[in-house]
């Protein structure tokens, strides 16, 4: 996969130390639809599962409808369509949007002559834009296209979505694994015994520390397997971002996720029957977090979501 090669190439080129900042928000799938008892019932709520994960990636805010990432310098930068434009928008859009404004981990935006934007649904004249820092950002909107600023480390972007973008009306879905029970396993939680972070590297060359409970211990074969998973701000399970040997050739080359629920005496279940590609899988322009040292498994996890597309 050249494309991705070229993205993790690219952001090896590590920017300077980061800010502690909020890591990627991947949406979490929606939770357990049923406990399946039999291999009848896994393979449905697997299907039902997945037809969930579907539903949000082909929705007018999934993944699916990103088509821009513009990373801010200090001062002003202008935006729109036209050649001389700083900010490069999409083909469509007005020749020019507007300008935006950088002091240092502040944003303002302010819209060109006659083009009229909302905020959050509201009619928006210009001013400061929230972050994704402390939650929900600030969304301004134009027609189809709407944007908001991310905050990724000491990084500022603007991040650009269409709900008319071709990728989302293209989007064939996504090849999985037949769902098979050998995938579905408990793992032993070992907590940590102090309170305990995770560097945890992105396709920007930079880290984020993540909160790291403890340690999930499997055996698949009568070997033993070990993954950190970590916890995030408001959520109420464990996120394992693992890569596995089938990332060579059937799987996603940068690795894959999957959410479990929290520790229930001692144990927790694996269902690697829902793992899942990352937004990387389907736009250059996200900003996904990548399995952390120790989360590389040496054994092929023929579960889950298989490589989408070329990208």
């Amino acid at each position: 996969m050249t494309p991705l090669a070229l993205a993790l190439s690219l952001a090896l080129q590590a920017a300077p130390a980061p800010q502690k900042a909020p890591p990627p928000k991947p949406a979490a799938p929606a939770k357990t639809v049923s406990t399946p008892t039999t291999p009848e019932d896994l393979t449905a709520s697997t299907r039902a599962w997945h037809e969930q994960r579907i539903q949000r990636l082909q929705s007018e805010e999934g993944w699916l409808t990103l088509v821009g990432l513009f990373w801010l310098k200090e001062g002003e930068q202008t935006a729109g369509s036209a050649p001389e434009s700083e900010l490069d928008f999409p083909a469509g859009t007005p020749a020019k949007l507007g300008t935006f404004t950088r002091k240092g981990n502040t944003v303002s935006f302010q819209p060109a002559s006659g083009v009229q934007f909302t905020r959050n649904n509201a009619p928006f004249t210009g001013g400061e834009l929230k972050t994704d820092e402390k939650g929900s950002p600030d969304v301004v909107k134009l027609g189809s296209l709407n944007f908001q600023v991310i905050l990724r480390g000491d990084k500022l972007g603007v991040r650009v979505k269409d709900s008319q973008a071709q990728a989302r009306k293209q989007f064939h879905g996504i090849e999985t694994y037949p769902a098979s029970p050998t995938w579905r396993v408990t793992a032993r939680f070992e907590p940590s015994a102090t309170p305990r972070t995770l560097q945890v590297p992105n396709v920007l060359g930079t880290t984020e520390e993540m909160k790291a409970p403890g340690t999930l211990v499997f055996t698949m074969d009568g070997k033993e397997y070990r993954l950190t998973p970590v916890e995030e701000e408001g959520s109420n399970q464990l996120f394992i971002i693992f890569a596995d040997e089938t990332n060579r050739d059937a799987t996603y080359g940068a690795g894959r996720f999957l959410y479990s629920d929290m520790p229930k005496d001692g144990q927790v279940v694996l269902d690697f029957n829902r793992s899942y590609n990352p937004p990387c899988a389907f736009t250059r322009f996200a900003t996904c977090p990548l399995p952390p040292r120790g989360n590389r498994l040496a054994l092929r996890v023929e579960a889950g979501e298989k490589r989408y597309g070329d990208h």
